[in-house]
Order: C-alpha cells, then structure tokens, then sequence
C-alpha cells in the first residue's frame, strides 16, 4: 500500500508521451506525409484544371468559386480541428480529416453541374483545412524542438513534391485523360493515408483532457473568416472595393470579430485561450509564419502570369520557370531545420535569408522587364531561399512557447492566419494588376494581361514585386521583435569520430 501511495505521488503531473525510438518516429512521420501531401497536392493539381472545368460545364466566369469554396471551408476550420484534436486526440481528428477530404473528392469527381462542383469542394475543404495543421501538431507531439529539424527534410520533400508534380500532373490528367481524375486520384492517396495513418497514430498515446468546446465562440470565429474571405474574392471581381455590398461585408466582418473578442474575455474556456493569444512569442511567430505564406502564395498565383506575358514564355515554360521557387522554399526550410538545433542564435539565419530575398524583389522591382532570364530564375531561387528560412523558425518557436495541452489550438491559429493572410495578399496583388493594366471590374486579369503591352505588363508587376517585398519588410519586424528562447529537448551532439555511435535511445516529446 505505501509502495502504491509512493508511486502515485512521484507521478508526474504534467503530460509526458510514452517515448518513442527514432525508426518509430520516422514511421509516424512517414504516414502522416501522406495525410499532407493530400492537402499540399490539391492546392496546386487544380489549378491547371480550371479553365477546362469552367468549358465543360460552360460556366467560364464561375471557376473561381472551385478554388475560393474550397479556401473558406478549409481556413474557417483550421482552429476548429486544433481545438478539438486537444479535447478528442490527433488521430481521430485525422482520421475524419481524411474521410471528409476524399468524400469531398469523390463528390466533385461526380459533379453533374458547376454549382455541385463548387458544394462538393466545400466539402473537400472540410477535411483539407484540418491535415495541415494537424500533421504540425503531432510531429510537435512526438519529437521536441530542439529534435525536430531531423525530421524536417521528409516533411519538406512533402511540399516539394507537390509544388512541382501537381501542375504537371494536373496538367497531363486533364489534357490527355479526364478533369475528373484530378479527384478521383485523392481516393487510393486518401485510403492509402487513412491505412497507414490509423495504424502508425496508434502508437501516440490519448491523454484526456478536461476541455470544453466553446461552440459560439468557434461559430463566431469562422462566421467572420468567411465573411471576410468573401469580401476579398469578391472586391474587384463581381464588385467595386468601394461599394456597398463589399463595405457591409466589411463591416459584418469586424462586427463578428468584434463580438468574437467579446466572446473570449466573457466565456469560462474560450475557444482560442486567451493565455496563447498574449504570449508575444506565439503572436510574433504566427504573424512573421503568416506574411512569408502570403508573399508565396501570392507569387506563385501571379509570377506565371508575369513570366508569360512580360518574357513570352508559353504556359507550361512559365510553370517550369516557377520551379525555382517553389523548390527553394522546402530545400532551404530543411537545411535551417536542421541547423536549428544546432545553433544558439536560430533567429539569424531567417533575418539573413529575408533581407536578402527583399534584395532580390527590389531588383526585380526596378527592373521587371529588362533583367535575362537566367537572373530572373536565380532571383526567384533566392527569394524561395529566404522565404524557406522563416517557416521552421515561425511553427517552432510556436510550439516551443505553449504547454502541450494547448499544441493542437496554436497550431491550428497559426495556419488560419497564414490562410488568412494569403487570402488578403492574393486579393491586394490581384487588385495591383488589374489596376495597372487598366482594368475595371469584372474584368479577367488574365484576358487584361494578355491584350496588354509588355511594357505595360511590367510597370503593373512592377508594384507586384514592391508589395511583396513590404510584406516581407512586415515579417521581418515580427521576426525582430519574436524573443529567441532555447528550444526544448535534448541537445543534439555529433558523434565522435573516435567513438562508437551510441544505439538509438528514446526521445520524449517536450
């Protein structure tokens, strides 16, 4: 009996995983880059798609609904699934993830008409906004900050592999087969992830915890995501910025954002704890993590177009010519993850990479029509560099600075602001372009850019360059002002050269 009451107090009271081998971890990691190269592949498969979608169902001026449907489902329940993923467990929350992103898919492949299309990626977009952040969250769960850039290269090649095999793949499916089979190739992909990620999630424990859902608060919070999201798709597109139907949704947008922080000071266990939105590390981070992704999404939705109509290449040369960037991004991102946990001062090498990859928009800023091809190419690469840099940096520090129990609803925040983020950057240089190529609305940018001038074009992508290099300038100031505090777990020691390397030991999660 004193043997029992001995071993119940020195329990500890805090949450510890079981420990887990490196072989185990690695097996982990590898099932649930499946789960992220669902969402990472849909992102950019479907693009290429688009314009064949809208002849098919001749609805041409409707398209952008396929893609936006998808972004205002997927970026109002990125928090929900962080949330409820600390309440209920990762792998049941990646578990549903998944079944809702291929029934989504299975119903867009079967779509009889665009309105089905654009419902069915509503759908789709359910299960999409939850892989993300919920494979961040258990790699955070089984392996500590200080260990987790070993594994940042296998996570990297996840975005690496779709970045530049989605538009290619999405263009062979859709030229040569079928557009349909650009969903119908996330049912064997989903079943293969639901597979092998039920039976890997396993293996981490479900520690219950005594959370509650705070369902108005949450409704609050994607009402007004959506809201806004809806007045940044449609300014400029269906309306003009200055009128009264985008302004009310404005103004419906800071009124639900403004009754969701009331909601957060008056509930008992607010949806977002109020003790993740005031910790400065985790606001710099998110912030800092939230600009690079919207610098990127927004080139690579505009540097295409830049490419085709400023140095004349074809479609498919402009997608390979996008190449350096979007394969800079995870090639640097590994590398700084990696010497991450081998460096005290982490913080500079993300300030370095930002401040040269604003160098290189300026340069493109200045001269968008006259530099070679070659050194555009090398430009991208190091504006890719840079932005690389930061996301390793921005999700630990994140991670590093909130207790375990509230992982899951940081993590989710941090990429519903990226989301966000990327949203507004992709509706501010949309709004660039149209306005220097002399567009009004409802007018096509891509139909504008293609009647227009070279010289035009590029005075119009011009300011593209700048707002993107301000929006980096932006970062850097977060990241500046983000505290570098030493990241948690066991320091990582080279092997000697002159003893044996020690046997894998277990590493518990921080």
């Amino acid at each position: 009996m004193a043997k029992a009451k001995a071993k119940t107090k020195s329990a500890p009271a805090s949450f510890e995983p079981a420990p887990l081998t490196h072989p185990e971890i690695r097996a982990i990691v590898f099932g649930i880059m499946l789960a992220m190269f669902l969402g990472a592949l849909d992102q950019t498969i479907v693009a290429t798609a688009l314009p064949t979608i809208g002849w098919h169902f001749d609805a041409i001026d409707n398209i952008s609904w396929v893609v936006t449907a998808y972004l205002l489902t997927a970026t109002a329940v990125t928090p929900l699934y962080g949330k409820l993923s600390d309440i209920h467990g990762r792998r049941v929350m990646m578990l549903i993830a998944i079944l809702l992103f291929v029934a989504g898919s299975i119903a867009c492949a079967l779509a009889q008409s665009m309105l089905a299309l654009i419902l069915a990626r509503a759908c789709q977009g359910l299960g999409g906004g939850g892989l993300m952040a919920l494979a961040q969250t258990i790699v955070a769960d089984i392996v500590s900050p200080r260990e987790r850039g070993r594994y940042q290269g296998y996570i990297g090649s996840v975005f690496a592999a779709a970045s530049i095999g989605g538009p290619v793949l999405g263009g062979f499916l859709t030229e040569h087969l079928d557009w349909s089979l650009i969903f119908w190739i996330n049912l064997p992909l989903g079943l293969a992830a639901l597979g092998m990620t039920s039976s890997v999630l396993r293996r981490i424990p479900h520690h219950h915890r005594a959370h509650r859902l705070d369902v108005i608060g949450a409704a609050l919070m994607m009402s007004a995501a959506v809201v806004l999201l809806l007045a940044l798709s449609w300014g400029g597109r269906f309306y003009d910025w200055i009128s009264l139907e985008i302004g009310g949704l404005f103004f419906g947008s800071a009124l639900l954002w403004g009754l969701f922080a009331w909601r957060l000071t008056a509930a008992g266990e607010p949806f977002l704890p109020l003790s993740v939105l005031a910790n400065p590390v985790v606001r710099c981070a998110a912030l800092a993590g939230a600009c690079m992704m919207s610098v990127l999404v927004g080139m690579t939705i505009y540097v295409p177009l830049y490419f085709e109509v400023v140095t004349h290449l074809s479609a498919g040369e402009s997608g390979l010519a996008l190449i350096p960037l979007v394969a800079a991004t995870p090639l640097s991102s590994t590398i700084t993850g990696r010497m991450m946990a081998r460096v005290k001062h982490y913080k500079r090498m993300p300030l370095v990479g930002l401040a040269i990859a604003i160098l290189a928009l300026a340069a493109l800023a200045v001269w968008p029509a006259s530099l070679p091809l070659w050194l555009v190419l090398a430009l991208l690469w190091i504006v890719g560099s840079g932005l690389g840099t930061v996301f390793p940096i921005s999700t630990v520090c994140m991670q590093n600075a909130v207790p375990h129990a509230q992982m899951g609803i940081a993590t989710g925040a941090a990429n519903f602001f990226r989301a966000l983020f990327s949203s507004l950057a992709v509706a501010v240089l949309g709004a660039i372009v149209l306005t220097g190529l002399g567009g009004e609305t409802g007018a096509s940018i891509d139909a504008l850019a293609h009647a227009a001038s070279a010289e035009t074009a590029a005075h119009a992508f011009r300011f593209v360059f700048m707002a993107g290099a301000l929006i980096l300038g932006f970062g850097m100031a977060f990241l500046i002002a983000l505290e570098e505090r030493p990241l948690k777990g066991p320091r990582i020691e080279a092997p000697s050269a002159t003893q044996p390397t020690a046997p894998a030991t277990p590493i518990a999660a921080e």
